[in-house]
């Protein structure tokens, strides 16, 4: 008798690193629960994936993820919930739209928070929770100061995390770098290492297969990032001055 396929969660599966997650978390036999806005965009990555269940919500709506654990709680439990659902708009502060920034903040941080509120009673013993930061919350990049900020709250969110779930609860983190999705198509700058949306799901993949507690990739320029991040202000700031 083989091994028994893990049982997943994914959250914001419906494009980009979710989506690519799924695809390949099928392509290993694995019974998937896939959730986003978009029920006709999951309907179409379902028939990608051997059937998975679809189960649309929308993570800014206050309540829908607690209604969502309700309906899933009668099932078997999951070996991973992943949460990759995230918003993005890159500009200046004072140019930024007030209702944008609210979005940002309501979907990628209090979304993630409901998300680690809600999810860990439908793990197995040992099961992963899996939340996506970015190595965009290491430091304050110019450009994408909302995103930036929710994404060092989930980076320091799961580390907490880590301690307080232990050991029923293994919390793993990912923080990608730049990954080819419809989020970073509204960038205005040349991206540099970035990667498709198949290599960070396999980049994710391999990383929630070891014991370790961050995944960050690709490391040519992560590591670059956390050099700088460990530099003094009065030079870190200096050189983050010329990318404006």
């Amino acid at each position: 008798m083989g091994p028994v396929a893990p049982r997943v969660w994914i959250i914001g599966a419906s494009a980009g690193i979710g989506a690519a997650l799924a695809r390949a978390w099928a392509a290993r036999g694995a019974q998937l629960v896939l959730s986003a806005r978009a029920g006709a965009a999951l309907t179409q990555l379902s028939a990608t994936c051997g059937g998975a269940n679809i189960v649309p919500f929308d993570l800014a709506q206050p309540g829908a993820l607690a209604a969502t654990c309700n309906m899933l709680h009668s099932g078997a439990p999951f070996d991973a919930i992943v949460c990759t659902a995230a918003l993005y708009e890159p500009g200046r502060l004072a140019d930024l739209d007030p209702e944008r920034v609210e979005a940002m903040v309501r979907v990628n941080l209090l979304g993630t928070l409901e998300v680690a509120r809600h999810c860990p009673p439908l793990l197995r013993d040992g099961g992963q929770l899996v939340l996506f930061g970015s190595v965009a919350g290491y430091i304050g990049l110019p450009g994408g100061q909302p995103y930036s900020a929710t994404k060092a709250a989930i980076n320091n969110l799961a580390e907490s995390l880590a301690v307080e779930l232990a050991p029923r609860v293994d919390v793993r983190l990912v923080c990608p770098g730049f990954v080819a999705t419809r989020l970073t198509a509204k960038n205005r700058f040349a991206m540099p290492a970035i990667v498709t949306p198949e290599q960070a799901a396999e980049a994710v993949l391999r990383g929630l297969a070891r014991h370790r507690f961050k995944t960050h990739f690709p490391l040519r320029f992560t590591w670059a990032i956390k050099l700088l991040r460990l530099l003094p202000y009065s030079l870190s700031l200096h050189l983050l001055r010329r990318l404006v």
